[in-house]
């Protein structure tokens, strides 16, 4: 099994240009932290091939996704869990086709087994009684709710969320913390999961596998 991700001395396209060298194992939780200004943000983009960096490779799944052509690192995306900053939702489709669009387009699954996966997921994260709404007609916890619910559609192995426990509370934060990591395994979570933002709740830290903060423009591990 390849390591999820590799960031190997890349420096971030931010003005500060922080430099980035860490692994995420497998079957663990990341959290990467820092202040607005310090390319945290860019993290997951950059992971994904929709950002380059100024110097440096990012493997994601074995795979150098940005010497890859467009339609092949399109397909290749396909195989990870993505939870934007915000949530990233499209705003004329209810919450119960946004989860579906990963199914539908990334998956050959006929549309009576999407159907029932669908059903699943919304009711495992406390949805099914507003699914056929849209975005602008739920709260905010709904849409994180939902756009997790998107990311975890097709189980990928690897999950990358940006921001995911903004404006949430703890016991909230910790309940899609787990359905994130989609239970344990031997090696610890069933998924690998990879989690940028500006902190992580106190709550969670123990859930944390490992934790970096971004100090100046280096990246410095944190006990």
């Amino acid at each position: 099994m390849p390591t999820p991700l590799e960031f190997d001395d890349v420096v971030l396209p931010n003005a500060s240009g922080t430099v980035c060298h860490f692994t995420v194992p497998p079957h663990q939780v990341v959290v990467i932290s820092g202040p607005e200004d310090s390319g945290v943000g860019q993290l997951g983009r950059v992971a994904l091939g929709l950002e380059r960096p100024r110097r440096g490779r990012v493997l994601l799944l074995g795979e150098d996704i940005s010497a890859l052509p467009r339609a092949a690192a399109l397909a290749f995306r396909r195989r990870v869990g993505y939870l934007p900053a915000g949530d990233g939702l499209l705003q004329n489709l209810s919450l119960h086709d946004n989860v579906a669009l990963p199914l539908r387009f990334g998956t050959g699954l006929a549309e009576r087994d999407i159907e029932g996966r669908i059903r699943i997921i919304l009711t495992m994260l406390h949805l099914s009684d507003v699914g056929l709404a849209r975005p602008a007609q739920v709260n905010e916890e709904q849409r994180r709710r939902a756009a997790l619910a998107r990311a975890v559609a097709f189980d990928p192995e690897l999950v990358i969320l940006e921001q995911p426990f903004d404006g949430l509370t703890d016991r909230v934060a910790a309940e899609l913390l787990e359905v994130a990591r989609g239970g344990v395994s031997a090696g610890g979570s069933r998924r690998t999961v990879f989690i940028t933002g500006h902190d992580v709740p106190h709550l969670l830290r123990q859930r944390v596998d490992l934790r970096y903060r971004v100090v100046g423009a280096k990246l410095v591990r944190e006990a």
